[in-house]
């Protein structure tokens, strides 16, 4: 079909043909990925910089699983996770206040609220006020926290709900996680950290980040002519995929904002040279790559480019409602220049991911009226496309 239909060409198991609206609109299909998806798949819920000290803990309200969770690095310097549930009456051991929580005991230890239970950070039960007016039957060895399998790729805290799996996250992971290892994402330390509530499915948003068809339009005010629509070295690694996202030859930056490119960088438009990449990235030295654009399954979409890093991630809270949560990773700065600097490359970083939440729920009300069926995706929604394909196929048959 030649250069138009370059991915159909390259991948043409996951097909060409229109996709269905109703994973979008239905309640019984979100049900449905509740439980074969959200509470089966390896999900990212902290970076390790995120509880740096011994006795550090956060919790993560996930909805979508019907959970709390609860992270704690123990004095061996492992992180475990938890279920946020106390053996006792089964109250939340931590309150959370929002989505999620952070807090620190430098004993290592999470008491109950309620009736003052105390847990290590192994999980163990550790004291429990007047033990002795319990029953024989009441084994203190025997109610511990329930455990959630976690474990850590490149800083990336990830956990599984499923007590009866047994893949690694390495297996999950796969050639992705090869793919996307060896970059220095604890190294870029500053973060500016956004999160919103937007009225549709999680896949809605989800997809309007996946593609770069949408750049001249939704971006002409904060990127005015600087990427392609086109992307590059677009790979599917079973249920991830990623591609590289490349820069308009003759696109520039405004003035301020090469300027502010120059003295820390962080800039995702910009023309980036350096070794920070590993060799898996941009393999072909192009000069116009932008940044890698990657999706970890289900909810985690990962780029990389020089000098910076950023995610989104889509945790959902109903069949059309969604909580977007957007982090951007550049060098902590040292002087007050690159502290201005670092202001104005995640400032439009902002402004470009504003742009991008706008179209959401305008597109979830459109669908919801169930007048369109189907979606008709070109070849540069490759990722998009293989998104569907990817929950499809995990829903069908999730991994042991």
């Amino acid at each position: 079909m030649g250069e138009t239909h370059r991915w159909a060409d390259m991948f043409p198991d996951i097909g060409q043909g229109p996709v269905s609206t109703t994973p979008c609109i239905s309640r019984d299909f979100y049900e449905d990925e509740k439980e074969r998806v959200f509470k089966r798949a390896w999900l990212m819920v902290a970076r390790e910089e995120e509880l740096p000290k011994p006795g550090d803990w956060k919790v993560k309200r996930l909805v979508c699983a019907d959970t709390s969770v609860l992270l704690i690095r123990g004095k061996d310097g492992v992180v475990r996770g938890f279920h946020n549930i106390c053996s006792h009456r089964g109250n939340k051991i931590v309150w959370e206040t929002g989505d999620e929580s952070f807090g620190s005991n430098k004993a290592a230890v999470v008491a109950c609220h309620f009736h003052g239970w105390v847990y290590g950070a192994d999980g163990a039960l550790v004291q429990v006020p007047e033990e002795e007016r319990f029953y024989p039957c009441f084994d203190k060895a025997e109610n511990g926290l329930v455990a959630i399998r976690t474990e850590v790729w490149e800083g990336f805290v990830c956990i599984n709900l499923d007590p009866a799996g047994s893949q690694s996250l390495a297996d999950y992971l796969g050639d992705y996680g090869a793919h996307m290892a060896r970059f220095p994402y604890g190294e870029l330390d500053f973060c500016a950290s956004y999160w919103t509530e937007l009225d549709c499915n999680w896949k809605v948003a989800h997809d309007a980040f996946a593609e770069a068809y949408h750049v001249h339009t939704v971006h002409a005010g904060s990127f005015p002519n600087v990427f392609s629509s086109g992307l590059a070295h677009v790979k599917l690694f079973g249920l991830h995929r990623t591609a590289a996202v490349c820069l308009n030859p003759s696109g520039t930056f405004r003035p301020v904002q090469q300027r502010a490119e120059e003295i820390c960088g962080g800039f995702a438009g910009a023309h980036h040279k350096g070794s920070m990449l590993p060799e898996t990235i941009n393999p072909d030295g192009r000069e116009d790559f932008a940044f890698e654009l990657s999706v970890m399954f289900p909810n985690l979409l990962l780029h990389i480019a020089e000098g910076l890093w950023f995610t989104h991630q889509f945790w959902p809270l109903a069949h059309n409602r969604t909580r977007w949560e957007g982090k951007y990773y550049i060098r902590m700065p040292r002087t007050n220049s690159e502290r201005w600097a670092c202001e104005s490359a995640q400032l439009l970083a902002r402004n470009a991911w504003l742009e991008d939440t706008g179209t959401m729920e305008a597109t979830q009300a459109a669908l919801d009226s169930g007048v369109k069926k189907a979606m008709h995706l070109q070849d540069e929604e490759i990722l998009v496309r293989h998104g569907y394909h990817a929950l499809d196929r995990f829903m069908r048959s999730p991994p042991a």
